[in-house]
């Protein structure tokens, strides 16, 4: 699951009117004390979890009380986090046509993108208050307090959003934008109130007019997707049924309460960790001295330095983070284009998909009840299918490669590096074998890789820059509450969609596709790679898992194995140009013109795809090992 971190200014100069000076001053001490507070409840969430894994496996006394103080604290840390995303203008947006368009479209844009996000939240945050009052009634069994404690950060989350979202708004150098981007959004808010009693007649049209037409509206005008799909909820809610509106924000936090959504700020932690501690580094090197005297051999270290880091942020943009500073100015050396190695980077990202503990397989177990652990040890295999399909077109494209200027590290060398790497690369395997094996929850275990982690940087690597932990906490809080309350808005989507029918219309017209299995199949790899494109992997999953994984069950779809198949296919989507933001987050890391990689990245995508048929068309590779 990847975050494209699309900026919401509408200008790179500051604000030059007092108002918008005295915004920004607002926006920064408020931001500066959220940003605090959410770094903070990072670092008590870890200590919290580590202290659970401790007493339960090292005392044999667990704490009954650690995994609820967690799970409350865990809210707020995803609340406030969204404050941050929102504030940093980290939230997923589409900015496919905000880019192309001229600059003054493209500030009008940039403005409705926050005047419709002030607009769900200044709709929603009554009911929000509603909801808080309404848990108060109810006690947590172990520590015996009030749920209001939890549930009260919905509403203060969603208010300081607001205040966030404002003093942006007041920030703005150009007034024209901002007033007609307000006259919009209240003419269309009045317009769909007003249209309510000929909207309800309508029936399941409504489906296509909100969650098809008012999705895709928002999405393309850059509205980042979490407030595209709250405000269809809110809108076809609101305007065609008689649903009380609190339920609309039980089922947000339903879809933010998940426990096994806890492991999410620890995985992008230790990601973050594993960069920083120089962990990363040291195993590429160790790869390249295995491989770097081979043509091409450098494009499969990266296939495979991939496979090794990948998931383990929680960022696709993080892994490649990791790599491409260590790799590229060696392979550019040896005389390889920029756009071939910014298309095998983005290719690695969708290849890797798969590889646990991917945030994308552990969303889907929460949304779909599918093991996690049977989900992790699906996912290996298939990721070596699509990673020798790409070492194919490597091993074309670099048959002629010139070595004879390349020095081949000799066994001692070798040996050296892999004993400097070991630590480093033994860390994902003994990450993906305690779950996989029932060791350690998801959750428990990125306690115990990050606590391996630094005790690696500061014994063994000697490389832990104290000073670079705030911004790691505050980057892993901005990321965590990017993708919850995503995961959250989509959940309340997904409840909508399922109360109208629409899962059992949809299950029929699946069920009926030609071909059967293999029908089901092949249009499901058409949908999710379209999906990836416009959606991304963990909302698409939230929103399409808990319909369509049923429904592969009844046409004889292995769970697992209909995973893997979607999971790749939202990964092509994702990082194929030309609306695959991953690709474009590719060539911002690897600072290469897109353009540069359009004529290089066919050959990929097309190994990709034709992997992935394999994939589909042999069970085996994603189900063989679970009976083990």
């Amino acid at each position: 699951m990847d975050i494209q971190a699309a900026t919401m200014h509408a200008q790179a100069a500051p604000p030059t009117t007092g108002l918008g000076r005295a915004a920004d001053r607002f926006d920064r001490v408020i931001g500066g004390v959220v940003e605090a507070a959410a770094a903070l409840l990072v670092l008590i969430e870890m200590v919290i979890l580590a202290a659970g894994v401790t007493a339960r496996y090292v005392f044999h006394a667990p704490l009954v009380w650690s995994d609820e103080l967690a799970s409350i604290l865990f809210l707020w840390l995803s609340m406030l986090g969204t404050v941050v995303a929102l504030r940093r203008g980290e939230h997923m947006r589409m900015t496919g046509l905000v880019s192309r368009v001229g600059p003054g479209t493209r500030a009008l844009l940039e403005a409705l993108a926050i005047t419709a996000s002030i607009a769900f939240l200044l709709l929603i945050i009554p009911h929000a208050i509603e909801y808080a009052e309404e848990e108060s009634f109810i006690v947590t069994p172990a520590l015996e307090i009030t749920n209001a404690w939890r549930a009260a950060a919905i509403p203060i989350g969603m208010g300081l959003m607001l205040l966030a979202a404002g003093a942006r708004l007041l920030r703005f150098n150009q007034l024209k934008p901002v007033l007609l981007a307000v006259g919009i959004t209240v003419a269309l808010v009045l317009l769909f109130w007003l249209a309510g009693p000929a909207l309800k007649p309508l029936g399941k049209l409504n489906l296509i007019i909100f969650f098809v037409g008012v999705v895709a509206l928002n999405v393309f005008s850059g509205v980042p997707i979490a407030f595209s799909f709250a405000l269809a909820t809110f809108g076809y809610l609101a305007c065609t049924t008689t649903t009380p509106l609190i339920v609309m924000v039980g089922r947000l936090d339903e879809g933010m309460s998940h426990l096994i959504l806890l492991a999410v700020p620890l995985f992008i932690f230790l990601g973050a960790l594993i960069e920083m501690t120089g962990m990363a580094k040291a195993m590429i090197q160790f790869l390249a001295s295995l491989l770097g005297h081979v043509r091409g051999g450098l494009s499969y270290v990266l296939v495979g330095a991939m496979y090794l880091v990948s998931g383990i942020s929680g960022s696709k943009i993080a892994d490649m983070a990791a790599i491409a500073p260590v790799l590229f100015p060696e392979m550019k050396k040896r005389g390889a284009k920029p756009g071939d190695l910014v298309a095998l980077l983005a290719a690695t990202g969708a290849q890797t998909e798969t590889i646990p503990p991917s945030i994308v397989l552990i969303t889907i177990g929460s949304v779909t009840g599918v093991s996690i652990a049977a989900l992790f040890t699906g996912g290996m295999l298939p990721a070596v299918v699509l990673g020798l399909a790409l070492c194919i077109v490597v091993w074309w494209r670099y048959r002629g490669e010139d070595l004879s200027h390349v020095v081949r590290q000799s066994k001692r060398e070798i040996a050296k590096l892999a004993l400097i790497a070991l630590p480093a690369v033994a860390l994902p395997f003994v990450i993906r074998a305690a779950v996989v094996e029932g060791v350690a929850t998801a959750t428990e275990v990125s306690t115990i890789g990050i606590v391996y982690s630094i005790v690696a940087g500061l014994v063994i690597y000697r490389q832990f820059d104290w000073r670079r932990l705030p911004k790691m906490l505050i980057d892993t809080a901005s990321l965590t509450g990017a993708i919850i309350f995503i995961v959250g808005c989509a959940t309340a989507m997904a409840w909508g969609l399922t109360q109208s029918g629409f899962s059992q219309d949809l299950a029929r017209a699946m069920a009926s596709v030609p071909g059967g299995t293999w029908g089901f199949l092949a249009i499901s790899i058409v949908a999710f790679i379209i999906l990836g494109s416009v959606l991304e992997g963990i909302p698409a999953i939230v929103l399409f898992g808990p319909l369509l994984f049923p429904i592969a069950k009844q046409v004889g779809v292995h769970e697992v194995h209909y995973a893997m198949v979607v999971v790749f296919a939202m990964g092509i989507g994702l990082f194929a140009p030309p609306f695959g933001v991953g690709y474009y987050g590719a060539c911002a890391i690897s600072k290469v013109n897109p353009d540069e990689g359009l004529k290089y990245i066919g050959g990929y995508m097309l190994a990709l795809f034709l992997g992935l048929i394999v994939v589909a068309a042999v069970p085996w590779f994603s189900t063989g090992f679970l009976k083990f």
